[in-house]
């Protein structure tokens, strides 16, 4: 189907005008996203992807050329103001395209340290506070899954969303029967459609690498994510995963998953227990105690591990969104899309990692090219395994430590950015398909735990809970 350019750029959200301050021109981004519909097509969403990169570096240049003529103050006052600007562009740009591209902002917002404070600001709104859709663009699909107005099957239903990521958005309701409150989460229409086109414009990009020796290794992982965001706009996979994270914990251990209601959920609404809290940003402003953080800390990677080796089940995405810090001290868990449930051999190799964090050097150098899926020419390469081992013993730094591991102290997770950004940058990104989970769930958590400033006996809670005994 040909493009219309101009309707291409009437549709793109608009620079804010001049003389706006940064906040009201995030809420009239905010206010004009939640009427616009998702844009499919490949090459659709790649021109608009290139356009908002062009916006972007456009805003940079335009900064550095004023800067070659102020001070030193003006300068950092001048680009804090790009950064600022530059990231509410990001975000209508991301928040407009939502699916695969707004997850690599949320990615990019869980990282301290890594990206300029102001996108990390405005980018966390990408876990639950996007800009959601205004409800009218979702009565149909709603229809379409439950076979009625959300009047006729809940009571109380709330058309205005309280959260909103990017796949979809959470509605508050009351249920027919009992009154009980509780969270719709409704998908976007096309989501499915728009991580299609998404990955084919990836391909493109990635098929240049189809000359390299570890081509093959490189299509399977790229299968493995695209598996798992076509898990993630199944809600039924999701509510699976939810019940087997109903059964890991006990009262006394505090942490609350809320329990999904299968007779008004289907394969893109679900509904699950309304779970009363707020997100970590909120939690952080009311300057909580030391020993305050250091508990949530201890809750959040018990509940990790806890699902992890108990339950054979990856939470890969432990970002802020998906913690709620109830009135009460407990801690609620939501989201399990992105998940993944372990195979027979996936703990047969996870367990021989466990065994190598206090084996023998032949024990580590083992699990690091089985880790690498390295081979026989890789692994003579002795440089590629010393990076490798590098990332192998900052994730294993705080189950070696004695007694709690001060996450407050930025430097660790900072190397551990480091690492992993050279292990991209020299290319040895050939693995087995599951590391791109665990290392996703092994920063996310640290990530999570280095913002709340947490002190956390990681060791003691992993020595508990550890395949290996």
């Amino acid at each position: 189907m040909a493009i219309n350019i101009n309707e291409l750029i009437d549709a793109f959200p608009q620079d804010e005008p001049k003389g706006t301050a940064p906040q009201q021109a995030l809420q009239q981004l905010i206010g004009e996203l939640g009427r616009k519909k998702i844009p499919t097509g490949a090459l659709n969403r790649l021109w608009i992807l290139g356009t908002m990169q062009a916006k972007i570096a456009a805003a940079y240049l335009a900064h550095w050329i004023r800067s070659s003529f102020a001070d030193l103050e003006k300068k950092e006052r001048r680009l804090s103001e790009t950064h600022l600007k530059s990231a509410i562009k990001l975000l209508g740009g991301m928040s407009y395209l939502r699916g695969a591209v707004m997850k690599v902002g949320q990615l990019l917002a869980n990282y301290p340290d890594v990206v300029p404070d102001q996108f990390a600001d405005i980018l966390g709104r990408l876990h639950f506070e996007a800009p959601p859709m205004h409800f009218s663009m979702l009565r149909e699909l709603f229809r379409n899954e439950l076979g009625d107005v959300p009047d006729a099957v809940f009571d109380d239903f709330e058309t205005e969303a309280f959260a909103a990521a990017s796949l979809g958005q959470v509605h508050r309701a009351r249920l027919k029967r009992t009154g009980q409150q509780v969270a719709v989460k409704i998908q976007y229409p096309n989501i499915a459609r728009t991580i299609r086109d998404d990955f084919r414009n990836m391909q493109a990009l990635i098929f240049p690498m189809r000359l390299s020796s570890d081509w093959e290794n490189i299509k399977e992982q790229f299968a493995g994510i695209r598996e798992m965001l076509d898990l993630e706009v199944d809600y039924e996979h999701e509510a699976r995963n939810i019940e087997i994270a109903c059964t890991a914990f006990d009262e006394s251990e505090e942490i609350v998953v809320p329990s999904v209601h299968c007779d008004v959920s289907s394969r893109r609404i679900l509904t699950a227990d309304y779970i009363e809290g707020v997100h970590l940003n909120e939690f952080l402003d009311t300057d909580p105690a030391q020993e305050v953080r250091d508990r949530y800390g201890h809750l959040i990677t018990l509940a990790c591990f806890r699902l992890y080796y108990k339950k054979d089940l990856l939470h890969a995405d432990p970002h802020p969104g998906n913690y709620f810090f109830m009135p009460d001290g407990r801690l609620g868990m939501i989201d399990f899309g992105c998940c993944s449930n372990f195979s027979r051999e996936d703990i047969d190799y996870l367990t021989e990692s466990e065994r190598a964090v206090e084996g023998t050097e032949e024990d580590v150098r083992n699990s690091i090219l089985r880790a690498g899926d390295l081979t026989p020419r890789q692994a003579k390469n002795e440089k590629r395994v010393r990076t490798l081992r590098q990332w192998a013993e900052w994730v294993w730094e705080p189950m070696l430590h004695e007694g709690p591991f001060d996450f407050g102290d930025p430097a660790y997770f900072r190397r551990g950015c480091e690492v992993y950004g050279e292990i991209v940058k020299r290319r040895y990104v050939r693995s087995i398909p599951l590391n791109t989970w665990l290392a996703k769930s092994f920063i996310g958590l640290r990530a999570i735990l280095t913002r709340l400033r947490a002190r956390v006996d990681l060791r003691s809670i992993w020595k508990q809970e550890t395949y290996v005994k």
